[in-house]
Order: C-alpha cells, then structure tokens, then sequence
C-alpha cells in the first residue's frame, strides 16, 4: 500500500465503523497512494463553498501536487484519515505535525494541525464529530498531545465541531481567522460528549431498522410455505402501515402482484425508497442480494438465512464478510439466522419475524439472541392457555440470530429513551464487551428496570473482542451493582417482567400476606423469608371469605403505613358466600386502585375461571396510544385465546375490558368510558413519551400479576424490592474520597522504574511494602527465617510476641494445614514451634518460614483487585479462608469505588454478620475495612500499570486493621476502548 519511503507499515487497526448521527454508518480508514483517483473524485462532488471554507480562497480542483500531499503519509508525522460509505469518500481529514513556530517538525515535537473536508451531501450526519474522534486517538498513539486548526469565521459548522467535542482549548482572532487549540487528552466532557454522541447515533440506527416506511421481503416463494412467503404474510396480517414489496429473482416478467402486495424480481426495479429489506435468500446468493441493497439506498438488513458462523469456519468467513459488505454501503444489519424483528407501534405494526402471531401491544421490549428463546418469551407473554400473563404486551422484539451486527448494546441504547418501552427483558447467550454493557445497562436502569437472564453461550462467532477472563458470578455481580435485575430462568425473566410493566416499585421489604388459606399463606411467608423480605403474620380470611372480605383486607392492608406490598393468596372457595371468579378479580383490582402507590401480587392456585378473568385485558399499552388490529391479526389473537394460568386481576370476560387495546377476543374495545367495580373511572393513562415510573401507575396499573406459585410471585416481588432500592441509592452514588497522604506522584515514579526491568513482573515483598506505603496501606513486616536462630534475630527485633508462618505456596494461607503458630512468647517457645513445623512439613528450604509480629485478633478477610481485559478494573472482598475459596463468597464492586460502594461491599457477603457482632462476638473495625478498600481502589484507578493487587489476610480487629500478606503484579495496562473513539465491533 505504501512506497518504500514510508515510515511505517499502512496502520490496518486504525481502521473502524462507525455509526453516525442518522444511524446510518460508515468506514473510516488511513489514506493511501492508491486512493488517488477517490480523492480527486470527492474533491469533485464539494461545493465550492466548502472548497473555500477548506483552503481560505476560491480552489476549484487539485492539483497533482496537492492530491500526492493527500495522499502520501507516513503515518507519524503526516497523517489522513477518509470516512467511506459504498467505497467512495464521502469526508476526510488530516493532521501534519507542527513546532513551535508552526512549520512541519517531526517528533519530538507534540503539535499538529487538523483540518478537515466534508462532502456537502454527508454535512450535518456527524461525520466530522467522527473523524476528529479517531484522528485525535491517532495523534495520542503518535505522541501527539495538542491539535491547532485555523477556521473562517463564516464557517460556524466546523466552529462548532471543534468546540462541541469537549476537549480543553484555547480561541484566539486573528487577521480574520478564528484559531483553536486544544488539548487531546478525554476530559470529563469530552467522554460525555462522545457517549451522547454514540447513544443517540446507535439509538437511531436501531430505530431505523423498528420503524421503517417500507419493507422490501427478498426471497419470497412464488407458491405459499417457505421462510419468505410466511414473513410476507406476517407483515400482512399484522397491519403494517407502509408500503410492502415482495422480490424473488424467479418472478415471472409479467407478475405484478403477490398476495396483494407489489412484486419485484429485484429490488432495483422498485421505484420507491426501501427502508428495510428482509432477506430469506440461500447464503450464497446473500451477497449479491447485500449489493443491490446498498446500490438502491437500503438503510438495513434483517437476515434470516442460515449457514453462517453457526455452521462451521467457512460460514465465519461468510458471516465477516456479511458485516463488512452490509457496513460499507452504510447499512446496519440484524442476524443472520435471525428470527426477526417486531414493532406493535399502532403507527408501524411490524412484523418482519416467523412469529406468526403479531403480539399484543404493550410496554415490554424483548431482545433474545436465540430464535428458539425468542419463540417461547412471546409465546408466553401472547397466549392465554397455559401462558405466564394474558395481560403484558410488548413494545418492540429483536432476535438477533448470530449477532454479527446490531447486538444487545444498540437495543438498549434504542429502548433508553424509547417513549413505548418501560421494561427491558433481555436473553443474552454471552456478553461480548462487558464494560460497554455494564454502562449502559446503569444508565438505562436508573431510567427504567432492565432484567436479563445469560445463558451459558460464548461470545459471538466473528466479534474481535476481549473475552473476560473473570468467573461468571462475579460478572453477574458486576451486573447487579449496575441496576440489572439478574434472574436464572425464562421463567423468571417473564414473571419479573409482568410485575415491573404493571405495577409500581415497593418503597421496602415490608410485605402483607392475606388470603382465604392458612398454608398458602404460610408457604408464601416462608418463600418472603427466603428471599430476604420482611413479611408480615399472614391474615387468614378462612375459605369462606367473600368478595367483600377480599375487598376490605385488601384496602386495610395497602393503607397500612408498615407495609410496602401485598400478596393475595386465593383457592378455590366453599360455602354459599364464596364469590366467583370474576367477582373476585373485581374485587381485588376495585381495593388496589385504593392504594397505588404499592404493588399487589395475587397467588392462586386450581382457579380455572379466575385465571380466564385475570386474562381479560389484552394489552398495556397506554390507551392514547392503542388502536384497532387489522382484522387478520385479530382472528389470529382470537383462535390463540384459552385459559391462562397466570395473568392480570381485571374486570371478568364480558365486561367492559377497561384499558385494553382489544377486547377479551381480540375485538375493538368498546366505546363505553372503563369503570372499576366501584364506579369511579380508573385513572388515565400516562401520555405517550412520559416516564416509565408514572405510566406503571397509571391507567391500566390497576391490572394485577398473578402467579400460580408462592415461590414465583415472591421471587419476583423480591427482585422488585432490591431494584427499587437500587435505584434510591442510585441517585446519590457516593464520592471517592480524596485522601491527603497519597503520594500518586511517587507512586508513578517507583512502578516505571520497576516496568523498566520487563513487561510484567510480581514485586518482591519489599517492592511491594514500598508501593502499598505509598497508598497509606501499611504491610506488617515478615522477616524471612531459614534458620532457628535467624527467627529467633528476627523476633528480638519486631517484639514479642510473633507468629512463625510457612510460606511456600502449598502452605500459604492454609492455616487449617497447621502451617501457622500464633502468640509466640518467648524464645523457648519459638524454637519449639520451629522445630514442630520442621517435623510436619520437612526441612526449612520447602518451609519458607517467616517470624512477623503478632496483630491483634479480629476477622481474617481478603482484599482482591484486578484489571480484566473486558470488564474492566474491579474490586473484590471476602472473609479469608473457606468463605472465599470454597464456597465462593465474594462481592465485587467495579472501580473507581466510592464511599458507597465501599460501604455496601463490606455488607453485600453473605458472611457479614462476622464482622458485626455475631453471636455476641466484638464488632470489628469497619470503617477502617471501607477506608482501605477505598484505598486500593484508588491505587488501581490511578496507575492501571497495576493489573492485581492481593492483600491476604487482612485481619479486622474492634480497633484498626492489620494487612500481613500483600502482593502486586504490574504489566502494561491493557488498551481502553471505552476510552477511545466510537467504534462497531470488528471482524
């Protein structure tokens, strides 16, 4: 690619995919000789004003000399960068070293000057944004730490650019020249910027591929049956709003329609715009079908052809190959071997999937890799019989197949602030870059709940990102501390779902249990016991109870200061007063539109007509925003009704189905104004766009979840109470501490003359004193004891009493191996302990004896940091010994740690009552365990140089702390990319 006077071979990781503003994306690359005739072609397309802004006068084309200067660098001090759609520049920009008087210099000199040229057609996409992200991560790696750029005035566009990015700078005027200079290193602002940047773009690239004017079905069977005609079909029955066109390559020339829709044998020979393009095609016609696409201006593909990564290493090739032909025509592309996608929007009603049923409108969004998965999340949440609910809708589904592109990260930015989504329901197989996840989940969590179940999957076939190296409980804790609501099953994930979109968030653990049986109650209070809540005695209200008992019980119990949610337990009832069915679903849902501020569960069991009148309503969606279904989507939902086992309490089938998008059947709500039993109006609806927080409580929230089992409507009532805690905490994240005796400076210094010495290296227990010393995290002195009367030096110079340890690996905190002997007073008694460990473990050379000063008794704990090429740095804490190592009872905390965080990892371990005064035992000095926590993490966070810090034990006493076992391991940091410019994953 380059002349033998280059400096350095063509940078190939330098290459990227970005998403732009209007979600589309494009490829940005270094520039070579060979783009020439490219260069010289976008030139051409510029307008002369652009021209002008670029040069400072009147340029109408290049000259040899100048398209050789663009095209020639040596990727040092002279560097372009082109941003590419379809092959074609369509933006470029590039920076030439500078001095200190403004003439080209080369390094050390760490100056450049930036300009940039965009095509006129592109302008206002964020190309430009783009490229000064990348071209500024160039310039660092280049040692390069400031750019200048002289701009017209009149060119507030790239004033703009420059000023909006976040960087630090400098703006000066002169002889009619605006000069910018600005620092390159992120800030604070520059990373939110850049974060904005990337959720908005990926957010419309997602919605792009929900909400498109026309869908183009490539691959459609002239004859019913196939993958092609049944999507075709799906669209149809569903009502989609926009235009529709079937394309088969072996259409007759002469065949217009296909089931009523327009039918092309290419999509060339379409004469409108296509938005969406549905592939059903064999794979190896794929890329000749991508091409057409990308010639005809499609914005994205939904491929549901197989014989991909799935298949074998040939497919891998196909499937890289796949993303990188759908990317350069700027297309974003979801699969292949997807399932599809669907929109239940009544202004869109998309159903580009082989679901043949179009869901009920609702307020969930799925996302499931696995179309098997996929099926069985909208199975349960659609049908009736045997269904988890028969009352939530969803707002949006996307079944990404192989997850070559679109993947879990676009959707949630897409659902963050989708105004018809409150909760996300995700099935992740694997999650390809933890850290990126982990941001986005917190900041979609503190928005709406986000709850995710991961399966036992790798990373995608064909993604070139860091696989974690950490366990999976801790990524799952990780998960957890960023607001995910982590459940095991599918089962879980939907019963978790239905309370979240329906009810609102409990303000604590204080449940109330009422019901017409006493051991239904007690099984449920056990199941609250279990999980961590605070239950109530259950109030039995005997098989004979009436609606209006129900009724009564029910308001008492959500007027009850003390309690912040009910669970009703229900059976079939005796007696003549018994109500049925319906009246009782009345009845409850009439009493919690008393109190909804708290959220009330129903568990019943062998109640067939109570489940049909839980299944009522048949959507969640806000009532000002539902419509009508097509008549053939509604026959479908009506031959999918039956009897539900779990559902929603709501007025009984045959009334009036309240704030429902369709009746009981499927049919057009009624006209008649929705009452509850007691007369009064339910509460309106949230407006469309409102937070999620008020349409939960709004209208339809008098819809009540109902669980055939304690166990799982408790469970998900546990989820809710640990979320809603999460999220008042959120609010108020807590601050790292600034402490006055770290020495960050002297620490920076000590660890680069030690990396000096190689790579990667674990310091010697000096170092490491030394290090830690620098941190205020005092180590208690070991002195090394080959010989008895060496321990018997070492112990005249530390004080009795000492501990005598054994410190070869197979012994290291191993105290139950009897390798340790305590409060030795005196020489006699220190000679003796010697000779006994001698005895036990053999000579001294396998031994690894040290004498260290006695500490005083507390809790032996362990403090654990680690640098994870995926996640991430991250903080651990456990009790030392078998707490940690054998039944793994660690809690993790990402870093930086702030004062919250260090306090809420001390209590999260499920052996915390050690430290507090169990069993009468003295507490320890917690504060003391927080303030070295935090300690580390600053360390970690400051030099990532540190990539493992261990301090095992840590003993705990009433008073202070004592570190007797540390050790550090230092390595070049592995590269950031959270830090670095918007990238897609590449292949």
């Amino acid at each position: 690619m380059q002349s033998a006077s280059d400096r350095h071979e063509y940078p190939a990781h330098w290459e990227a995919d970005v998403v732009l503003r209007d979600g589309g994306t494009a490829r940005i690359r270094p520039i070579t000789v060979d783009d020439a005739e490219r260069l010289v072609s976008f030139y051409e397309q510029v307008s002369d004003e652009s021209k002008y802004y670029r040069f400072f006068a009147p340029y109408p084309r290049l000259s040899a000399k100048d398209v050789h200067r663009f095209t020639h660098h040596d990727f040092v001090d002279r560097v372009g960068l082109a941003a590419t759609v379809g092959g074609e520049f369509i933006a470029t920009v590039r920076y030439d070293r500078i001095g200190a008087d403004g003439a080209a210099a080369p390094a050390p000199a760490d100056e450049a000057e930036v300009a940039f040229l965009v095509q006129d057609a592109h302008q206002g996409r964020g190309v430009a944004s783009a490229l000064l992200e990348h071209i500024a991560a160039v310039a660092r790696e280049r040692g390069i730490r400031r750019f200048a750029a002289e701009v017209l005035p009149a060119n507030t566009k790239m004033i703009k650019v420059f000023t909006d990015a976040g960087y630090t700078q400098k703006r000066s005027f002169e002889d009619g020249v605006v000069h910018l200079e600005f620092g390159l290193e992120p800030t604070e602002r520059s990373l939110a910027v850049q974060r904005a940047r990337e959720q908005r773009a990926e957010a419309r690239s997602v919605r792009r591929l929900l909400a498109p004017g026309s869908v183009a079905v490539i691959g459609t069977g002239r004859t019913p049956g196939g993958i092609g005609r049944s999507v075709l079909g799906n669209l149809r029955e569903a009502g989609f709003t926009g235009d529709l066109y079937a394309v088969n390559k072996a259409f007759p020339e002469d065949l217009e329609e296909l089931d009523g829709v327009p039918a092309h044998r290419s999509v060339r020979d379409i004469d409108g715009h296509v938005d969406l393009a549905v592939v059903a095609v064999p794979a190896d016609r794929v890329p000749e079908v991508v091409a057409e696409c990308g010639e005809h201006g499609v914005q994205g593909l939904v491929v549901l052809t197989a014989g991909y990564a799935e298949s074998g290493p040939e497919g891998l090739e196909r499937q890289r190959e796949l993303v990188r032909h759908a990317r350069a025509y700027g297309m974003r592309l979801i699969g292949p071997n997807a399932f599809g996608i669907i929109n239940t929007s009544p202004g869109v009603r998309l159903n580009a999937s082989l679901a043949p049923q179009m869901p009920r409108p609702g307020r969930i969004g799925l996302f499931a890799q696995s179309g098997a998965i996929g099926v069985a999340l909208l199975s349960r949440l659609h049908r009736r019989g045997g269904g988890v609910t028969g009352i939530t809708g969803v707002s949006t589904f996307v079944s990404s197949g192989n997850r070559a592109d679109v993947s879990g990260n676009d959707v949630l930015q897409y659902w963050y602030d989708d105004p018809d989504t409150d909760v996300a329901l995700m099935y992740l197989e694997s999650i390809g870059n933890p850290r990126k996840f982990t941001r986005l989940a917190r900041r979609t969590a503190a928005a709406k709940p986000l709850v995710v179940v991961q399966g036992a999957g790798t990373a995608p076939q064909g993604h070139a990102v860091r696989a974690t190296r950490l366990p999976r409980a801790t990524v799952s804790a990780l998960l957890r501390q960023a607001g995910v609501i982590r459940v095991d099953t599918i089962t879980e994930l939907v019963d978790a779902g239905l309370l979240l979109a329906r009810q609102p968030l409990p303000r604590g653990p204080r449940v109330a249990i009422l019901g017409n049986s006493e051991s239904l109650g007690l099984l449920t209070y056990d199941a609250c016991l279990s999980e961590g809540l605070r239950p109530q005695p259950p109030l039995d209200l005997t098989t004979e109870a009436s609606a209006e008992d129900f009724h009564a019980a029910l308001a008492h119990a959500l007027a009850d200061e003390t309690c912040d949610a009910v669970v009703v337990t229900a059976i079939p009832a005796i007696g003549e007063a018994s109500p049925d069915d319906g009246e009782l679903a009345q009845a409850l849902r009439s009493a919690a539109a008393t109190g909804p501020a708290k959220p009330v569960l129903v568990v019943h069991v062998e109640l067939g007509g109570l489940a049909e009148a839980l299944s009522a309503a048949t959507s969640t969606a806000p009532r000002a925003r539902t419509a009508p279904p097509a008549p053939a989507a509604a026959e479908a939902e009506a031959e999918a009704t039956g009897t539900g086992t779990t559902g929603a309490v709501t007025a009984p089938a045959g009334t009036t189905p309240g704030a429902s998008g369709t009746g009981p059947t499927g049919s057009a709500p009624a006209a008649t104004a929705p009452t509850t039993p007691t007369g009064t109006p339910p509460a309106p609806a949230a407006e469309p766009g409102e937070p999620a927080e008020r349409s939960r409580t709004s209208g339809d929230a008098h819809l009540i979840p109902a669980y055939p089992a304690a166990e799982r409507a408790v469970r998900a009532l546990a989820e809710a109470v640990k979320y809603a805690q999460w999220r008042r905490e959120a609010a108020d994240p807590g601050k790292v501490p600034e402490h006055e005796d770290i020495d960050e400076k002297g620490a920076a210094a000590l660890i680069g003359g030690l990396l000096a010495r190689g790579q990667g290296l674990t310091l010697g227990t000096e170092e490491t004193s030394e290090l830690l010393g620098r941190y205020g995290i005092p180590v208690r002195r070991a002195v090394p004891a080959p010989t008895p009367d060496e321990a018997v030096r070492a112990a005249g110079v530390l004080g009795y009493p000492v501990a005598l340890k054994a410190t070869a690996p197979h012994l290291r905190h191993r105290a139950d191996l009897g390798g340790v002997r305590l409060d030795l007073a005196d020489e006699e008694q220190l000679r003796r302990a010697y000779a006994e460990l001698a005895e036990l473990f053999g000579a001294p050379q396998q031994l690894r004896p040290v004498v260290q000063a006695m500490a005083p008794r507390g809790v032996d704990t362990v403090v654990r940091a680690v640098i994870d090429p995926a996640a991430g740095a991250v903080l651990s804490f456990g009790l030392a010994g078998a707490a940690s190592q054998l039944l793994g009872d660690m809690a993790h905390r990402l870093i930086p740690v702030t004062d919250r965080d260090a306090t809420s990892l001390v209590r999260s371990i499920r052996t915390a009552p050690l430290l507090f005064g169990w069993r009468g035992s003295a507490p320890v000095d917690t504060p003391a365990l927080e303030e070295l926590l935090l300690r580390v993490s600053r360390l970690v966070d400051d030099h990532p140089e540190v990539v493992a810090v261990t301090l095992e034990p840590v003993v705990v006493a009433p008073h202070g702390l004592s570190v007797l076992g540390a050790s550090v391991r230092l390595a070049p940091p592995p590269a950031r990319d959270d830090l670095g410019p918007r990238t897609l994953p590449l292949y």
